[in-house]
């Protein structure tokens, strides 16, 4: 059986605007940008997944890929996140791909231990297959995989975690649900960084976050634990 991990990215202009008090329009360009790479740095070192597949219309972000060996695809018309994950789902299915997980741009601190956690022994069994793993709020769905990769609907959005669950129930799936800390926590407010911060001098022992992860080298680059400071002490 052969698993495709699936990157929709929008584009690097004008992201991640929940962090525009804290980042220029520059600024969360590269730090978007970074967190791709890091988040295709692990996919690509995952043995589980045999390729990558990712979803853009962006050419900087399609160069980018390029460079870790995914393949791109178009954007689908409409656009958005559930009509993109939808539609290459369809599109694996029929090329008899039989495991498709997707992952969103900006988990940075994903590794390929957490993709292997989640695909272990995943899609081996005659059913339908679908597993979550939840942002840390358990909002959200930062990484799904199904086998089929067309066994599913989509219900990506506030309080997503919740919807598949219940998607999946509803076309006789049973959901698997796994929590991990790197896959965990998405990038989209300065709580998230300083979380993302923490979390690297915690696993690294205050060490190497800089050489590890390219998001946590730009962040230093920009002074961010500075910036962090500030911005928490004017909420005061």
């Amino acid at each position: 059986m052969t698993t495709s991990a699936v990157i929709p990215i929008k584009q690097l202009q004008d992201a991640k605007q929940r962090l525009s008090g804290l980042l220029n329009s520059e600024e969360r360009k590269r730090l978007f940008q970074a967190m791709v790479e890091d988040v295709l740095t692990a996919v690509e070192a995952c043995t589980h997944i045999d390729s990558i597949v990712v979803v853009t219309n962006d050419q900087a972000v399609a160069e980018l890929a390029r460079g870790f060996g995914a393949e791109i695809r178009p954007e689908p018309e409409p656009s958005g996140l559930i009509e993109a994950v939808t539609e290459t789902g369809k599109q694996l299915a029929a090329e008899g791909v039989g495991c498709m997980i997707f992952l969103p741009g900006d988990v940075p601190l994903v590794t390929p231990e957490e993709l292997e956690v989640v695909l272990e022994g995943f899609g081996l069994s005659d059913n339908s297959e679908f597993m979550i793993v939840p942002a840390s709020d358990l909002g959200g769905s930062n990484c799904v995989a199904c086998s089929p990769p067309d066994c599913m609907s989509f219900g990506f959005g506030i309080d997503s975690f919740r919807k598949h669950l219940a998607l999946a129930r509803d076309r006789g799936i049973d959901p698997q649900v796994t929590k991990l800390p790197g896959i965990g926590l998405d990038i989209d407010t300065p709580s998230d960084i300083s979380e993302l911060m923490v979390e690297v001098g915690r696993s690294l022992g205050g060490q190497g976050g800089s050489a590890v992860y390219s998001t946590v080298r730009f962040l230093e680059e920009i002074g961010i634990r500075q910036r962090l400071e500030d911005e928490f002490a004017n909420r005061v």
